[in-house]
């Protein structure tokens, strides 16, 4: 069984936890968790898992570490866990708009780092994860990697640049799809269908749909096609759609997320680096007091 550790336990960690323990690739008790926010932490604790407030305790006790926080707690948090880093740790970080740079720049050298785009749909075992690589990662970090995700969804490796477009389509994506679920329920209501049926004939649609662009790997577009009849009711819902401007939307939105990511990243990084320089004249500052005190006891001695 694998020793996880969260550094932060919020939802996504907590999908992320749960999935690990539903696959059987670790029990409750096998991870750690820290969290500032004691209703947070409490979810952990209701998997069977060793809760604390202190970063470091997840570190001392865990060998795969995932950070799970916001992109602005980052440089405080690393700064906080860096003594505790050792050679047995991987980290994966799945903080927004922070590069692998970043993150290996605030930690010992030659610190195993891989940076991670899970899903919320990991609870459920069906997520959709990317993960890029650090400098210092081994063939067996990667396999570690892949076995995670790949036992609570799909797992692709993809290259750094591509993380922020990602984030706004894996990872921002179920939330578009939810939108769209309660929208078509909505309709079939209007129409007189029962709202749980509703429901649960539109999520099914969304994820029989899904099944077949993934199996068939046909196009979307055809399989749009085939069930498009001419003159029939799907071809009159389509072309409201596309009067709407549905497509237009979606890509918009898309376009939208990114941009926002990218914006993120640019001020996470300028955040980090200036906690970091922060950080190096506090080091400085503190070797020239040392040396300094030493220098008065010999003189004194």
């Amino acid at each position: 069984m694998i020793r996880i550790g969260f550094v932060g336990a919020g939802k996504i960690a907590q999908a992320l936890a749960k999935g690990f323990i539903a696959a059987g690739l670790t029990k409750g008790e096998k991870i750690v968790a820290s969290d500032p926010f004691p209703q947070t932490i409490k979810n952990f604790e209701m998997l069977g898992a060793q809760i604390s407030s202190d970063n470091r305790l997840v570190v001392e006790q865990s060998d795969v570490v995932f950070l799970a926080i916001k992109p602005e707690t980052v440089p405080a948090v690393l700064c906080n866990i860096r003594p505790h880093i050792c050679k047995r740790h991987l980290l994966l970080s799945t903080a927004m708009g922070v590069s692998i740079q970043d993150i290996e720049k605030a930690l010992p050298p030659a610190t195993r780092v891989i940076r991670v785009m899970p899903n919320t749909p990991v609870l459920v075992r069906n997520g959709a994860s990317v993960f890029v690589c650090g400098s210092a990662t081994q063939y067996e970090d990667e396999i570690i990697t892949r076995r995670l995700l790949e036992a609570i969804g799909t797992c692709d490796k993809v290259p750094e640049l591509l993380m922020d477009t990602i984030t706004a389509l894996s990872g921002s994506g179920p939330a578009y799809v939810y939108i769209i679920i309660e929208a078509l329920a909505d309709g079939a209501v209007k129409m007189g269908l029962p709202r749980d049926l509703a429901y649960r004939l539109a999520a099914q649609t969304v994820v029989g749909a899904g099944s077949m662009v993934l199996a068939t790997k046909a196009h979307p577009a055809q399989l749009k096609d085939d069930v498009t009849s001419p003159a029939g009711s799907t071809a009159e819902g389509l072309h409201f759609l596309e009067q709407h401007g549905l497509r237009t939307a979606l890509i918009g939105a898309i376009e939208a997320a990114t941009l926002k990511c990218r914006q993120i990243s640019k001020e996470t990084k300028e955040h980090i680096s200036n906690s970091c320089s922060t950080k190096q004249q506090l080091c400085i500052k503190s070797q020239d007091q040392a040396d300094n005190f030493s220098a008065g006891k010999r003189v004194r001695n």
